[in-house]
Formats: structure tokens, sequence, C-alpha cells
């Protein structure tokens, strides 16, 4: 069921793209980009930014958007580990993520909360702006062989259904 619907959902979109005459690296960078950029640790961005960097890239919007979206439940399995590797590298003070412990420490002081959940979430950026270049490059360069094979396919199966051109 799930292999369905990621095949209708987000495969045949992004091949559509393809044969509609996008090219497998203008397409490779928009995924990439798009499941990058989907990941950032900080809600409520991904959305705007990604459409900043297609228009300023001339990406394929929608395919960013479209990736942006589908990589959105990782994103917030990702904002625990981003969190906890940042507080590491910067060696910075354990934020209590639990519901109870978060409204605690609101009431408590809530300034130096909010002090605490902008220096955990701008670590976990920096965490993250270290890891994001690298799995840009490897998805851009896993996809753009893939996307131009299949580009090549579609090419050959199209002349092979072609009629002979009328003397």
């Amino acid at each position: 069921m799930t292999n369905g619907f990621l095949t209708r959902r987000l495969v045949r979109p992004l091949l559509e793209l393809l044969r509609q005459g996008v090219t497998p690296e203008k397409l490779s960078l928009s995924i990439a980009l798009g499941a990058v950029v989907g990941l950032i640790p900080v809600i409520g961005i991904n959305t705007a930014l990604c459409a900043v960097i297609a228009l300023i890239w001339r990406l394929n919007l929608p395919a960013i958007q479209l990736v942006n979206y589908f990589v959105y439940p990782l994103q917030i399995a990702l904002l625990l580990p981003f969190f906890r590797v940042g507080e590491k590298l910067f060696g910075a003070r354990h934020l209590a993520v639990g519901l109870e412990q978060t409204r605690a420490m609101i009431r408590t002081n809530l300034w130096g909360a909010v002090r605490l959940l902008w220096t955990t979430t701008w670590h976990a950026v920096v965490v993250w702006g270290l890891a994001a270049p690298f799995a840009a490059v490897l998805i851009y360069v896993l996809l753009v062989p893939a996307f131009r094979r299949v580009l090549k396919k579609t090419h050959a199966a199209a002349s092979v259904g072609e009629a002979p051109a009328a003397e």
C-alpha cells in the first residue's frame, strides 16, 4: 500500500516532470534541495525557503515543494537528534523536550525558556548546515544518472513507437 502511494504521489509526478522537459540535472537539484531544506530543524520555514531557492536558482517549484512535503515526517523525527547533536557540539545545556517540562520551564522563567529554545534551535541548525551540503550532493549525484537512464529509455520507447516518416 505504501509503495503504491509513494509511486502514485511522488515517483510518477517527478517522472512526468522529466518527460515534460525538465532536465535530469534541474530535477535532481530540485529534489536534492527540497529534501535537504525540508529537513531543516526549524518548523514552518521550509516551504518559503524552498520557494525562494527555486525562484532564485530557476529550479522546478513543483518538484522542490513535493519533495519538501514528503520529507516533513522525517523533519519531525530528526528534530530531537539535531537538538542533541547540537547540544554536544556546543557543550550546551540539555533541553527537556517533554510538554510538561517545557510548560514548567516557561512558567518558571519565560525569558530563560525562550533563550534556551532559541539556543537549542540555532545549534541544531548549525548541525543541519554541516550535514546538508553532503546530503544534497549525495542525492544529486545519485539521481542525475538515474534520471538520464529513465529519459534515455523514454526516448528509446518513443522512437520505437513512431511510424517511419513518409517520403
